[in-house]
């Protein structure tokens, strides 16, 4: 975009953001530049396309423009936005919280299969709050608690738990370290899996701009699960569940670490909507 007076209507607007994104290497770059344009001028898709031949005011200009720069760095969309819907309720994201998933709705639909009788769940790193405050909305009679390391994640999970109209306990600390001598009918965490000679080769949006913390787990991926899948029986009901989403190929190691950490009865993996297996669990006897 030239820093010239010329007059930049929407559609002209967004085939030159197209052109521009597909160069940066963007896969979506007239999708995101209509999500993009829609914040800046307030509409919906509808809106826009209704407008096409609406010129922009110089503050509508500036704010895209700032947008689309910092897309054309590969920062992700859902932090421009500061916002992206999880099991159809919209949680903020800032570069403090990993963005969530679809994959990980498997992680929530799971355990909500189980939660018969269920009166407490504790949710293992819970970065934006996705997991534990779409738990805290499918089974309001339930206590829903959640833990993470980062007091500035916990914000941004607080946040949007008020934003969703939930009530959920946080705490922070490191894995299970708040709650000594707690138990919890059902334990949930999608931890960090990434293994850490692999986190140079994730995407630009990924590796660049999430946090680090939230990705690294360990040399094979795998240091979150051996400490969970230890200590987890210590911090659960007789009959209470374990349920973990896992990376790619991980599920069979896993699978092996909760036999080994005394969850013998009931264990299975579940795909994801692309075939990967994406959860697996175990129940203690």
């Amino acid at each position: 975009m030239t820093q010239q007076r010329e007059k930049w209507d929407v559609l002209k607007i967004l085939n030159w953001t197209k052109g521009y994104l597909a160069e940066k290497g963007v896969e979506n770059p007239r999708l995101e530049a209509e999500w993009m344009l829609c914040e800046a001028l307030s509409l919906d898709r509808v809106g826009l396309y209704l407008n096409f031949d609406k010129p922009l005011s110089d503050s509508e200009l500036a704010s895209y423009r700032n947008m689309v720069a910092r897309r054309g760095k590969r920062e992700p969309l859902q932090y421009i936005l500061g916002s992206q819907e999880f099991m159809g309720l919209d949680f903020q994201v800032t570069p403090a919280v990993l963005i969530p998933r679809h994959d990980t709705e498997v992680l929530v639909s799971e355990a909500v299969k189980r939660s018969a009788g269920a009166g407490s769940i504790l949710d293992i790193g819970t970065g934006s709050g996705c997991v534990a405050i779409a738990l805290a909305k499918e089974l309001p009679d339930v206590e829903v608690c959640s833990v993470d390391v980062s007091a500035d994640a916990l914000a941004v999970a607080m946040s949007n738990a008020e934003k969703n109209g939930v009530t959920v306990q946080f705490s922070q600390g490191s894995l299970f370290e708040p709650f000594a001598g707690r138990r919890f009918d059902m334990i949930v965490s999608n931890p960090p899996y990434i293994p850490a000679s692999d986190i140079a080769t994730l995407q630009q949006e990924v590796r660049g701009f999430e946090p680090l913390s939230a990705l690294d787990g360990g040399a094979d991926g795998l240091d979150f699960y051996r400490s969970i899948a230890a200590e987890a029986s210590n911090h659960l009901t007789a009959g209470g569940w374990l349920l973990l989403e896992v990376g790619a190929g991980q599920a069979p190691e896993v699978l092996e670490l909760l036999r080994a950490g005394g969850f013998s009865r009931e264990c299975f993996s579940e795909k994801d909507p692309a075939g990967i297996d994406r959860v697996v669990g175990g129940r203690v006897p």
